[in-house]
């Protein structure tokens, strides 16, 4: 008997709700009756459709049953006590966290569905979980635990290629930079990308994705505003690595930083409401409200995410790919990682959902990358696996500045001298990502040395954010890398 393989059409057929439940039920039974007629796996489905109350507990088919179970009776808004007390949780760079994001780290660790936490020394104030925060909890996933921006991540591709042409030939690596990514909200290309990522089969199954798909395939490729970057500069790997695979010397990389766009915020936006309509939590903490993972909310949501994380790594790879095509090489090394995401992760041997919002993950030989600012070194790292810190490390230098306080403070000439020190061409970014808005990197990586290891590091030199209205270029010739 060849192997069961059912397909999703089938499924609907029996009637069956559009929706992530289809994709469920199309796993649970290719998986575990793989060696069931088909008449016989279609009159199992047709059972459980029928009767979901009956397959709560049955051990291939709850997860189904729990999805049909609560889109046939939502629940109730209800409300959520905090516990009394918080559970402990780790602090890395104490001395470096502002007050308003310690409080938002006790809220989410008084969560009832909070197991174990940790606060990175980048942290700073958010909605919900703060920046830097790690947060494990049972059986539920909190949407602006991950963040709005879903997916948010790094990516740097190494290329044998001698640094000093970064100097000698900044205007081609300029052009190179404007021609491979466009930057803020309404970023669009007329001529999309293609990738497989736009042909997922969730696009189809959840109406709110399907109303998405159009201005994903435009902005496929561009990035976000704020603090995200598509820059060149100077790579110093420091020794050998049998992890990263490089040889130590001096590598051209390209790094960017973005997320995934309108599809993630959009996403973000719809299950945050639905979790703050269906657990109402004490002001302070409302942003915290969490779906379960046996809600047909949560399981939307969660398959969702990953599709938005999905969605993050190709932008960054049709703009690694354009750049690889533009010089002419192909990338030595490429590293990359989430940092606003979520992971079902074993803590204290139990199955979780650990959220980390603004955190990079740093499991046992996970390699990833910091970056400090657009002057500031940045470092590809290896994780330590560090338990108490959930295998998890900061993802940058942390603001010190918000927004709004670094347009009042820092002036254009500021800058500008800081670039010229600094050896750096900005060719567009604002006064409120300029360096001094955040913490020192340097700093910050020595509150974590028992989380990672540094292996590389990465000091910017052509540099391309959102704000083209506030170009600033370093007209004067740049220093070469070994007299810096």
């Amino acid at each position: 008997m060849n192997p069961l393989n059912i397909t999703g059409k089938q499924v609907r057929y029996l009637g069956y709700p559009q929706g992530p439940v289809v994709k469920m039920a199309m796993h649970a039974i290719n998986t575990h009756y793989a060696q069931t007629a088909l008449t016989d796996a279609l009159a199992l489905l047709t059972d459980v459709l029928a009767q979901p109350e009956a397959y709560l507990q049955h051990p291939h088919l709850h997860g189904v049953a729990a999805a049909l179970w609560h889109l046939s009776h939502p629940p109730a808004p209800s409300m959520v006590a905090l516990n009394p007390e918080a559970i402990a949780f780790s602090v890395f760079g104490q001395a470096l966290i502002e007050p308003g994001a310690m409080q938002q780290m006790e809220q989410a660790a008084r969560l009832p569905i909070s197991v174990a936490a940790a606060l990175m020394p980048d942290a700073h104030s958010g909605y919900g979980l703060p920046i830097g925060g790690v947060l494990a909890t049972t059986n539920a996933v909190i949407p602006y635990g991950v963040g709005v921006d879903i997916g948010c991540r790094m990516c740097l591709s190494l290329f044998a290629i001698n640094p000093t042409q970064l100097a000698q030939k900044t205007q081609q690596f300029a052009r190179h930079l404007h021609d491979a990514t466009r930057f803020g909200a309404g970023a669009l290309w007329q001529t999309p990308a293609e990738h497989a990522v736009l042909d997922h089969d969730l696009f189809n199954q959840l109406p709110l994705l399907k109303s998405l798909q159009r201005r994903a395939q435009q902005q496929l490729g561009t990035s976000g505003s704020g603090n995200h970057f598509a820059e060149f500069g100077r790579v110093t790997i420091i020794q050998k690595d049998d992890v990263l695979g490089v040889e130590p010397g001096l590598y051209v990389g390209f790094l960017t930083h973005s997320g995934s766009r309108a599809l993630g915020a959009n996403i973000a936006d719809h299950y945050t409401k639905l979790a703050m309509q269906m657990r109402q939590l004490p002001t302070p903490a409302q942003h915290l409200a969490w779906l379960s993972m046996n809600e047909a909310e949560g399981q939307e949501y969660w398959l969702a995410m990953n599709l938005a994380g999905d969605y993050a790594s190709a932008c960054h790879h049709v703009i690694h790919q354009k750049i690889a095509t533009q010089l002419g090489e192909r990338p030595v090394r490429m590293v990359e990682n989430h940092h606003n995401f979520a992971w079902k992760e074993m803590v204290n041997g139990t199955e979780c959902i650990v959220h980390r919002k603004g955190a990079t993950p740093a499991g046992k030989n996970v390699l990833g990358i910091i970056p400090g600012s657009m002057t500031a070194n940045g470092y590809i790292v290896k994780g330590r696996g560090y338990a108490e810190a959930l295998n998890s490390a900061a993802h940058g230098a942390g603001r010190q500045m918000s927004r709004t306080k670094a347009l009042a403070n820092i002036t254009k000439q500021q800058l500008r001298q800081h670039l010229e020190q600094c050896g750096v061409t900005l060719l567009a970014g604002g006064l409120d990502e300029a360096p001094f808005a955040y913490k020192d990197i340097n700093t910050v990586m020595q509150s974590q040395t028992s989380l990672i290891d540094v292996v590389g590091t990465f000091t910017p030199k052509i540099v391309l954010m959102d704000r083209a209205e506030t170009r600033l270029h370093r007209r004067t010739k740049h220093r070469t890398p070994e007299g810096e």
